[in-house]
């Protein structure tokens, strides 16, 4: 009889609710376990020994035998180009301590971006800034917010799974076709503000708020994400690290020993405003010296054909004095962003799936019976997410959950895009946009945290 890989069983012996050790699949053959499973195709129907058809796998028993038996695959997961039940591409992004490849799940077929850390270069700092990354995305509902999936774990690499915003970077789009119309300017602006509101509203402080760090889903929609340098801090409590870009950073983090974390987000929004609808960045020099300097002294010069509520809302913004500032509350509900109805925080959702197997179809609320539906296709059971309790985000069978749940929400268009109730339409033209950029000498790429 042709065997076929149990359900509950993963690559290399592993169960499945875990993602640890995936990049490490026994070879096809090798293993005596395996000895007995055929090479015909792993989509093939199973036969008994008379030839009489069994029950065609699931698409979660043929991906567990193609990691086990299948000779390529197997090959990929042991060079790194798949991890746990995801196949690996190109490089889309770097960073400091990390580099972003794209990655697609293998079961769902959904992309995702993959931020990959090297453990050995992982002091105590830093793997203290890796687990408040990851809590501050699990404790975040916005449909602004890139949403965080699975950690999976390889002897040598951390992999955070995280929402693809194919998009790409709010810098570059700028970079490349200068600043932003009026209204676009307003639109993606909203959405930032939108997101920091919520963050702030618990307590969480980003610190690194600039355009490389917002992302493009669509032409309409963008996501803050990149929260590496991100802590949770009451709106009272003062810090003490200087992290993040400096051409971003408020004064008080260069004037003082300790600062309160709302302002410093708060400045950051005003630089990346100033950039969005002018090109160039309000404060420029050839060395991070010059460019404190020019901080402190707040030395800025706004164009002349911004917006006069726009360059009230970035002189209210970029104040020296951080209790001098606009509140997020005051910018949501200044002159400039009147005609914009803002996008709303989610409800709370379940990070786990466990309630799933535990819920009778009556009780789940419509994304959840079809997320339970979907899984269940795929050959999750209520066995598998049941043994699956405990493992949070460190699970292969919470991945699957989080992105078809992400899936129904968006298809339930819960991420709406900010309305806008009044259009004034833009009279600045490409090559004028263009022409605002050409004078951008200083960029943001530097990230430092000392």
């Amino acid at each position: 009889m042709t065997a076929v890989c149990p359900s509950g069983v993963g690559p290399a012996g592993a169960t499945v609710g875990s993602s640890r050790g995936s990049g490490a699949g026994s070879t096809g053959g090798q293993d005596r376990r395996y000895a007995r499973w055929s090479r015909q195709d792993s989509s093939d129907i199973a036969t008994d020994d008379e030839g009489v058809p069994a029950r065609q796998l699931t698409p979660l028993e043929r991906l567990n035998l193609d990691m086990c038996q299948d000779d390529r695959v197997v090959r990929e997961l042991t060079v790194g180009r798949r991890i746990g039940f995801y196949k690996v591409r190109g490089e889309i992004g770097c960073g400091n301590f990390s580099h972003v490849k794209l990655g697609i799940h293998a079961l769902t077929n959904d992309k995702v971006a993959i931020k990959i850390l090297d453990k050995t270069k992982l002091d105590q700092k830093t793997q203290r800034l890796l687990s408040r990354e990851i809590s501050s995305m699990e404790r975040l509902h916005h449909p602004n917010i890139i949403r965080l999936y699975e950690v999976v774990e390889t002897l040598s690499r951390l992999h955070l799974v995280m929402e693809y915003a194919g998009g790409g970077e709010l810098y570059t789009k700028i970079s490349m076709e200068g600043k932003l119309s009026d209204i676009d300017s307003k639109i993606v602006f909203s959405q930032i503000l939108s997101a920091v509101k919520h963050m702030h509203d618990n307590s969480i402080i980003h610190r690194d708020l600039k355009a490389e760090n917002v992302f493009y889903t669509c032409s309409t929609c963008v996501k803050v994400g990149d929260f590496g340098f991100s802590t949770l801090s009451r709106r009272d409590e003062t810090l003490n690290t200087f992290c993040g870009s400096p051409p971003y950073a408020a004064p008080e983090l260069f004037r003082d020993e300790h600062y309160l974390g709302v302002f410093v987000d708060i400045w950051a929004l005003g630089v990346m405003l100033f950039f969005m609808v002018t090109g160039t960045m309000p404060f420029r020099a050839d060395t991070v010296a010059k460019l404190k300097r020019c901080i402190l002294e707040g030395a800025y010069v706004l164009p002349s054909w911004v917006q006069e509520p726009c360059q009230r809302l970035i002189r209210g913004i970029l104040q020296p004095q951080p209790s001098d500032r606009c509140s997020v509350e005051q910018m949501m509900g200044c002159e400039w962003l009147l005609p914009i109805d803002f996008p709303r925080a989610m409800e709370p959702f379940k990070l786990d799936p466990s309630y799933l197997a535990e819920s009778t179809p009556s009780e789940l609320e419509e994304d959840e019976a079809e997320v339970r539906e979907a899984l269940e296709i795929l050959g999750i059971t209520p066995e598998h997410i049941l043994n699956n309790q405990g493992k949070d985000c460190r699970s292969s069978v919470t991945g699957v959950y989080r992105i078809l749940l992400h899936r129904a929400h968006k298809r339930r268009a819960v991420e709406s895009m900010p309305v806008v109730t009044h259009v004034v339409g833009s009279t600045v033209s490409k090559k004028d946009r263009l022409k605002a950029y050409h004078s951008l000498r200083h960029t943001s790429k530097l990230c430092v945290i000392l």
